[in-house]
C-alpha cells in the first residue's frame, strides 16, 4: 500500500499535473476550463485530476451540472513539510549549505 506522501509525490511528478495545480491556485475551474489551457483531450486531462484528487491534492465539488475543482492547499503544504521533515530541513542539520 503507498502512503500518502508517496501518492503525492507520483502526483506531482508530472509537468501537466504541476501546471494544473498552479492554475487551480489561481482559482476554482471545472474540468473544461483547464481542459482548454492544454494541447490534450479531455480524458487526459480527466486522468490526470484522477490522479490529483486520489493524492487529495484537488477537490471536486458538483455546482449544477458542473464539476468544480479546486487545490486543496492543506495537502500540498503538508506534503512540503513532510518533504523538510525527511530531509532535517530547518531542523539544524549539519548537512545545511552543502
Amino acid at each position: 500500500m503507498e502512503t500518502a506522501l508517496s501518492l503525492t509525490l507520483q502526483a506531482l511528478s508530472d509537468p501537466t499535473r504541476r501546471e494544473i495545480l498552479r492554475r487551480l491556485g489561481e482559482g476554482d475551474l471545472t474540468a473544461g476550463d483547464l481542459a482548454s489551457g492544454f494541447d490534450m483531450s479531455a480524458p487526459s486531462v480527466s486522468h490526470h485530476l484522477g490522479v490529483l484528487k486520489r493524492a487529495e491534492l484537488v477537490r471536486a465539488e458538483r455546482r449544477g451540472q458542473n464539476i468544480v475543482y479546486s487545490l486543496n492547499a492543506t495537502v500540498a503544504q503538508e506534503t512540503v513539510a513532510s518533504v523538510m521533515a525527511l530531509l532535517r530541513i530547518g531542523q539544524g542539520s549539519t548537512q545545511e549549505g552543502k
